[in-house]
């Protein structure tokens, strides 16, 4: 009898762990779908009303054939960094932040700011929105920190950072930082001890310091080139970039720069720039911090009478070596690229391109970066993703 209960009780086990591996044996990307937004040959966005927009949870076990496991009808937006979402790194939660809705306007529509949060059971089978949390005013970008139990959102729309406590699925605000300008995006470094907040029309990092629980701003700001959206942190802590987009969320027809910021100098500093192509949003550093990767705009949702206007956005591959930063080259991708990430062992590199409706595949072989030919096609327009941590 005993035998026969243990072997039950190993067997419901055995169950219940094969129900979690969709969410948690394999790489996971979560992708934001935003289809309240596109553009027309001159430049200028159509809108169309809320309700189709959805979230993706994709299983990454073959990296050249991803596999949608969840398809999650939450509201979220392109207007802002492509960072505005993420898995936490025990691969518990994640969380979507939806920085812009559509509403009638009279005889129109219009996009007005919100300050919805979504959190996601990614432990369920299949992964499943838990609840809808209210943050600052129009949240961005995002990140959940090291251990965590922390996550910090940038709200653009009212100058600050929120403070999350996470403990599980159960995610609360705990306190706001103001910033005194417009933030984009705000990153936390590896030992958690810090983060850096982008101010986006400002054209400076600002540098947060974390200590039992608290996030302070001293004020230290860093000057970076203008306009910069989005900022990543190198692996080993030592270093961040971040992309300066150069025209307020827009190409223009001019190079732009990736600015590298010490983060071991003390106070930290700005110590280059990266000139890149015209309008770098999306950023990533590999896992093996040897690799960065902008995703440059190109004027690929520009007006097609444009002089600077291009089918096809671009991605800038970077090379690291220690805090020297430069550019190795240029790969074409397809129309109004986001979302750039590496899988977690850095073997591949994802580029979400939002007018194509897909992602672009690279197989990362040393410090080169070659294309599959195959793109992974989603179901809607990928406006962000972030990766899981393993």
């Amino acid at each position: 009898m005993l035998r026969r209960t243990v072997k039950r009780s190993l067997g419901l086990v055995g169950i219940l762990w094969s129900c979690a591996l969709p969410a948690l044996a394999a790489p996971t990307m979560i992708v934001g779908l935003d289809e309240k937004i596109v553009w027309n040959d001159e430049g200028k966005p159509i809108l169309s009303p809320p309700g189709r927009d959805s979230v993706a949870v994709v299983d990454l076990a073959d990296p050249e054939n991803p596999r949608i496991i969840a398809t999650l009808p939450l509201e979220n937006s392109v207007a802002g960094p492509p960072v505005n979402l993420a898995i936490g790194p025990d691969h518990a939660v994640a969380l979507v932040a939806n920085s812009v809705d559509v509403v009638k306007d009279g005889d129109g529509l219009k996009q007005v700011p919100t300050d919805k949060i979504h959190v996601i059971d990614m432990r369920a089978n299949p992964p499943a929105a838990v609840s809808t949390i209210t943050a600052g005013k129009q949240p961005s970008g995002l990140d959940i920190g090291p251990r965590g139990d922390m996550a910090l959102v940038a709200n653009r729309g009212d100058n600050s950072i929120s403070v999350l406590a996470i403990d599980g699925t159960a995610v609360r605000v705990t306190d706001t930082i103001p910033m005194n300008d417009q933030v984009a995006h705000v990153a936390f470094t590896p030992d958690g001890k810090r983060a850096l907040a982008i101010k986006f029309p400002a054209g400076k990092v600002s540098v947060l310091d974390i200590a039992d629980g608290k996030v302070t701003y001293n004020k230290l700001d860093l000057p970076t080139g203008p306009w910069p959206y989005n900022v990543a942190v190198s692996p080993d802590g030592r270093l961040a970039l971040t992309a300066d987009n150069g025209n307020a969320g827009a190409s223009d027809g001019s190079v732009d720069t990736v600015s590298v910021v010490d983060l071991e100098a003390q106070p930290p500093r700005i110590i280059d720039r990266v000139v890149v192509g015209d309008g770098p949003e999306g950023l990533a550093i590999s896992p093996k911090g040897d690799l960065a990767v902008a995703a440059i705009l190109r004027g690929s949702n520009a007006a097609k009478s444009a002089y600077f206007y291009n089918r096809n956005g671009a991605i800038d591959i970077l090379k690291i070596d220690g805090k020297r930063v430069s550019k190795v080259r240029e790969i074409e991708v397809g129309g109004l690229p986001e979302a750039v990430l590496f899988t977690p062992d850095g073997r591949y590199l994802y580029v979400g391109n939002f007018v194509d409706q897909d992602f672009s595949i690279f197989r990362v072989e040393g410090q080169d970066v070659v294309d599959t030919g195959k793109r992974f096609k989603v179901p809607g327009h990928p406006a962000a993703a972030r990766m899981s941590v393993r």
